[in-house]
């Protein structure tokens, strides 16, 4: 497999080779699920196209809980094959398709009440765990265990002693979704499909009533091209109905947004060795280790405003602490968040006006001769969504076309890492860089580290720390232009790394190195580098304002104060 660059010239040229002859499928979305089914297309030997009027993941596939999990919480809601199929996607990511993004996790549920809490709530653990090991692909985690008050207090001392009676600890996995979502891409390119980020369809192209294509804008240069396909999938999440209007129907089907913001707060904030999953009136609330920062989230509210930038209002922040908080026995306070995210669950409407409770399963429909939809669904299942998008498109086809092969594709990085890992000393020797500085990049790249080490060797410098972001090396800040398709400082600082929630300036210290570091790549003169500079900061305030902010009319209304650096 010969592993994909995605720089500025194959960007162009990849436009210009989806505007020149017909494609079999144009994928249309470049999240998790739209990726994958470019994937899984061109791993069928399709002639595939994916574009994206964004960046890869800018909507909600890099603003997720970042868990790869089988959905605990949907056992008690009785919905088994939901839980099932997902505990086998676990399974194959962390075993087998990308062992050097999926890693496993610990998480300890809290009891607060003696003998019927601990038996009901370990019973659905103890189902948990069998039905990951009946899916075949299960065996790479620890069990459960059930653990007294005291053992619970020993893994995880932040907790008040009142707030618990016992606990249960299980193991789930979790990823960098951003960051899954461009190797996905990059896997596909791989395999010969022609990928375009900041491509905006901005109308369909039509034969009667069938769709053959779609007419995309470079939003970087203006220019217009008519893409032609034998089927278009729709894989545009939340935008779905937005999407589906370009062609004067709303489909099948409507999909609503619910919003979900998490906070990031330092590692020492929560004195705990594992991460914890507590039941709130709605919902769970988890708090997920991330590197050297917790996660915690998330919320679960109607939206309907802003789909590009939703916005955390000071309420959203406010309720995550006061749930936390009733259980540590040292509150956080608004001083400890380092960063805040939001996004949206695209979700099937139909069953209640509660968004908690509408439908996580997805849905393909064919609404129009030539174009599939797909939507809903979790991201741990975006493999069967992408699976099930391209079984459909296959039916308008006029030729034979091989089954799905993307349960044995690796994504890039995945061949070679576990010799990689097993040799790290050896290659921090090599390289001068600390083994733990090899480790981050082997977590992060795999087997493409190889690629990042290329660049500190013919430029030394970029083997030095962001002075600002120092868990980030410079050389990883022009590889995200140079081959994974970044455009801009804001794909940079919010998706290929996670810079703007990992530090308390939100990465505004880091932005102009940053800036500087990828101008050569991308052809940015001085003014360019200071555009791109003062876009990001005032995003950031628009941000902070936002988060000040009592509700979400407010909160939203705040946030676009800072328009997109190129207009949608």
């Amino acid at each position: 497999m010969r592993t994909a660059t995605l720089g500025p010239v194959e960007r162009v040229e990849a436009l210009a080779a989806m505007a020149a002859r017909e494609l079999d499928v144009l994928v249309v979305g470049a999240g998790v699920v739209g990726a994958g089914t470019a994937l899984d297309a061109a791993t069928r030997g399709l002639r595939t196209g994916l574009v994206e009027a964004r960046d890869w993941a800018s909507g909600t596939s890099s603003r997720s809980s970042k868990l790869i999990h089988g959905g605990l919480r949907y056992l008690e809601m009785l919905d088994f094959a939901l839980v099932r199929e997902a505990l086998k996607e676990r399974g194959l990511l962390l075993e087998r398709l990308a062992p050097h993004l999926v890693k496993p996790v610990p998480f300890l549920y809290p009891l607060q009440h003696k003998g019927w809490e601990r038996l009901y709530a370990g019973s659905g653990v103890a189902l948990y765990d069998a039905m990951s090991v009946s899916s075949g692909h299960g065996r790479g985690l620890p069990v459960h265990r059930h653990l007294s008050r005291k053992r619970a207090l020993r893994v995880a001392p932040a907790l008040r002693k009142d707030a618990l009676v016992g606990a249960l600890q299980y193991y789930d996995a979790q990823m960098d979704d951003a960051r899954f979502v461009t190797e996905l891409v990059r896997t596909a390119a791989s395999y010969g499909a022609h990928v375009a980020n900041r491509a905006q369809v901005v109308g369909f192209l039509r034969e009667g009533e069938r769709v053959v294509g779609a007419l995309v804008r470079d939003t970087e240069g203006g220019r217009e091209y008519e893409i032609r396909a034998k089927q278009v999938v729709n894989a545009t999440g939340v935008w779905t109905d937005d999407t589906q209007g370009l062609i004067g129907e709303r489909g099948q089907f409507h999909v609503r947004a619910s919003k979900g913001i998490h906070l990031v707060v330092p590692k020492d904030r929560i004195h705990s060795s594992t991460g914890l999953i507590l039941r709130t009136e709605k919902s769970v609330l988890f708090v997920i280790p991330w590197g050297r920062h917790w996660i915690i989230g998330t919320t679960d509210t109607d939206w309907d405003l802003d789909k590009a930038h939703p916005a955390a209002s000071s309420a959203d922040i406010d309720y995550l602490l006061e749930h936390v908080n009733a259980v540590l026995h040292t509150p956080l306070t608004r001083d400890d968040v380092e960063g805040v995210y939001a996004g949206l669950r695209p979700l099937l409407a139909g069953e209640s006006d509660a968004t908690s409770k509408l439908s996580r399963e997805h849905t393909v429909a064919h609404p129009a001769p030539g174009l599939v939809v797909v939507a809903g669904g979790k991201y741990t299942t975006y493999r069967v969504m992408a699976k099930d998008a391209v079984d459909e498109a296959v039916h308008g086809l006029d030729q034979r076309v091989a089954a799905c092969v993307t349960e044995d594709t690796p994504l890039v990085g995945a061949e070679g890492y576990r010799a990689l890992w097993n040799a790290r000393a050896r290659i921090a020797d090599r390289t001068g860089l600390h083994v733990a500085r090899v480790e981050h990049l082997l977590n992060r790249y795999g087997s493409m580290t190889e690629q990042i080490l290329e660049l500190i060797l013919a430029d030394p410098v970029l083997g030095e720390p962001l002075p600002a972001a120092d868990d980030y090396l410079r050389a990883e800040i022009v590889y995200a232009a140079s081959h994974e398709g970044a455009r801009h400082l804001d794909d940079v600082l919010t998706r290929r790394t996670r810079i703007s929630i990992e530090t308390f300036d939100r990465g505004v210290r880091s932005a102009r190195l940053c800036a500087e570091l990828m101008a050569p790549v991308l052809g940015w003169d001085q003014e360019r580098i200071d555009q791109e500079v003062e876009h990001y900061e005032k995003r950031v305030e628009a941000e902070r304002e936002s988060q000040r902010q009592p509700d979400d009319l407010t909160a939203d209304a705040a946030r676009l104060g800072a328009p997109d650096i190129v207009p949608g």
